[in-house]
């Protein structure tokens, strides 16, 4: 069987007709009735070329109407791709470890929003590509919505030259305090503990500092300041700049009881963002975003130095499940 009929891309009504003619995201179907997980993983592993080629001309794949149920197959399908995985060190969201190279999505509380972002954009070791796995559809919301990076930056970059061009000579400033343990009901409550995988301090220095990371100790915790790092790059696959940061994830939301947003990211030289352009950016994130209805046993792929995604909230149950890989 060839690459182009093993699987099947199908259109919904959710996705999104780019100017060049593609799909936004690329959906897919096995050709014919795929009945065991075994069968899925196998089509995956003898695809796989197609399966990039489409990732890279549409920077986000979701597999459809494959016969996953749990997070031991949702694994297994990750495993079939051949990627190699990156440990989670550095991010913010809490998170917990399910099976293998599977961990959940982010388990901030279901009524807050995830805003807009790259995977780890904040620090110097990100994936590049990430997975999800719907194993449990929520009762309605809970979309994943996402957004091509190159688009928001051509549209910042024509709507605030001057802006665009400071953040390019200045990169960001991150600065965030962690507490000792995680704190669920925040949307970056990952305590330090876990962030940097230990429970010694002297050993979470050195991994702070392997990512360029400054750390500050507090009575109760720690500040993490992390930059100047770019907030723009160049995709050297497809040869244009994209959105690369979490300027607006970090500045609507990353609060809790230890951080205020407003000071949770700078310009690199420590200067302010300015709050209309900030809140600008992430009305332009909403315009371009595509949000499809998680079904169960859904697989999205996603190439993180193409697309920025977010979370809505949701009524329960839901349950998505997420690897990183190198």
């Amino acid at each position: 069987m060839s690459a182009e009929n093993a699987f099947i891309e199908i259109q919904i009504p959710e996705q999104k007709l780019l100017p060049n003619g593609l799909h936004f995201p690329a959906v897919v179907s096995p050709s014919t009735p795929c009945t065991l997980p075994l069968n899925a993983t196998h089509s995956i592993k003898t695809h796989k070329p197609y399966l990039q080629s489409l990732l890279h001309q549409s920077g986000a794949i979701i597999i459809k109407n494959l016969p996953l149920q749990t997070a031991s197959h949702f694994n297994d399908v990750v495993e079939s791709f051949g990627y190699e995985e990156l440990p989670y060190v550095g991010g913010a969201a809490p998170r917990t470890k399910v099976i293998g190279r599977v961990f959940t999505a982010n388990e901030s509380p279901p009524d807050q929003k995830i805003p807009f972002h790259h995977e780890m954009a904040q620090v110097p070791q990100f994936p590049s590509k990430l997975f999800f796995f719907c194993e449990i559809e929520p009762a309605s919301g809970g979309e994943t919505p996402i957004v091509l990076s190159h688009v928001v930056y051509d549209r910042m970059k024509n709507r605030y030259p001057d802006f665009v061009d400071k953040l390019e000579k200045y990169g960001l400033l991150y600065v965030r305090v962690l507490g000792e343990d995680d704190n669920p009901n925040s949307p970056i409550g990952r305590g330090w503990k876990s962030t940097f995988m230990t429970d010694d301090k002297k050993v979470a220095q050195q991994r702070a500092g392997e990512l360029g990371m400054t750390l500050e100790w507090l009575e109760d915790g720690v500040k993490t300041i992390m930059g100047p790092i770019p907030a723009v790059k160049y995709d050297e696959v497809r040869k244009r700049k994209i959105w690369f940061n979490s300027m607006v994830a970090a500045y609507t939301g990353w609060k809790d009881e230890r951080n205020d947003p407003v000071k949770a990211v700078t310009f690199g030289d420590g200067s302010p963002l300015p709050a209309d352009v900030v809140y600008d950016c992430l009305k332009i994130l909403e315009e371009e975003s595509v949000a499809i209805p998680w079904c169960k046993g859904d697989v999205m792929l996603l190439d993180n130095l193409a697309v920025l995604h977010s979370r809505r909230p949701f009524d329960p149950p839901r349950r998505v499940l997420a690897s990183l890989v190198k």
